[in-house]
């Protein structure tokens, strides 16, 4: 396929940050390292897990060349580049180099609240604008809008929007947008969980929040599911079951960072008005992991 290279499992990185909360620029380069020598297949830079709405512009810069320098095995990166002012995000676009940069992911417009017309005319500036890639990102849970088949097919025929980051949790939605798609248009899972039955239905793979802390065992499972060994995977899918809801529970990335504190790669702190993992939380998600013996 076309867009192969954005097959499998992106970790939609972490930016690790030290307790004063400036970022971490030594444990960034370390995380990418990690999550590489687990076998990911791409990285996600400045999305929502990376605590995008709460990084300035000048650390947004410093973040993606921190990733591009420490990434040794020249990983495809998809990079965060959205919101609800289309002329600000135009603006960026001629402001931003796009050198290193495979593919930009976008969120749909979010609080607006815009029609379908308005969703389809905002990702078309965007894409008409830009130099590389872009993959569309539907989270009605953050949006406050989903994205409807016939909205994401309609945009699936501009050249330069090359797929979907699906987190409706809507399986006949994903199962339409795949049914009527064109060839190459990516159908990415945006949630860990259902990676595996979007795989099932046509799906290349997802961006995921658990990747950050177990790439190994969750990169492992999902190629199981893209080389259609359901049966083997769905051993491995439990244990991410169990610990998956707990990753939410105060916020993202606060429960994937108490995780990478567990594992010793960084610290859990994350910028307000995001709370850093409660005690509670972080007892619960060391019993799990060692329940599901998630550290091998």
């Amino acid at each position: 396929m076309k867009y192969s290279k954005f097959h499998g499992v992106a970790p939609a990185m972490v930016t690790p940050m030290n307790a004063d909360k400036s970022i971490n620029f030594s444990a960034l380069k370390n995380l990418v390292a990690y999550v590489s020598e687990g076998g990911v297949d791409y990285l996600v830079v400045q999305g929502t897990t990376g605590e995008s709405a709460t990084t300035t512009a000048d650390e947004k810069k410093q973040i993606l060349a921190t990733v591009q320098e420490a990434n040794s095995k020249n990983l495809p990166i998809v990079y965060g580049l959205g919101g609800n002012n289309t002329e600000s995000l135009l603006k960026q676009i001629k402001e931003t180099s796009f050198d290193g940069i495979d593919a930009i992911l976008s969120v749909c417009p979010y609080y607006n609240k815009p029609s379908a017309r308005g969703v389809i005319a905002h990702y078309t500036a965007l894409a008409d604008a830009l130099p590389v890639p872009m993959i569309m990102y539907n989270i009605p849970g953050r949006t406050g809008i989903n994205m409807s088949a016939e909205t994401v097919l309609k945009l699936a025929e501009h050249p330069n929007i090359i797929g979907i980051k699906e987190a409706s949790c809507i399986i006949e939605q994903c199962m339409e947008i795949n049914y009527h798609k064109p060839e190459d248009f990516l159908l990415i899972s945006g949630d860990d969980v259902q990676a595996l039955p979007i795989i099932s239905i046509g799906g290349v793979g997802v961006m995921s929040v658990i990747a950050n802390a177990f790439p190994k065992q969750f990169s492992d499972m999902i190629h199981l599911g893209l080389d259609g060994k359901f049966a083997e995977a769905r051993k491995a899918l439990g244990s991410f079951l169990t610990i998956d809801p707990y990753l939410y529970e105060e916020g993202n990335p606060v429960g994937v960072k108490k995780i990478l504190e567990i594992l010793g790669i960084c610290d859990s702190q994350v910028r307000m008005p995001l709370a850093a993992a409660s005690n509670e939380l972080g007892e619960k998600l060391k019993s799990i992991i060692k329940q599901e013996n998630l550290i091998k």
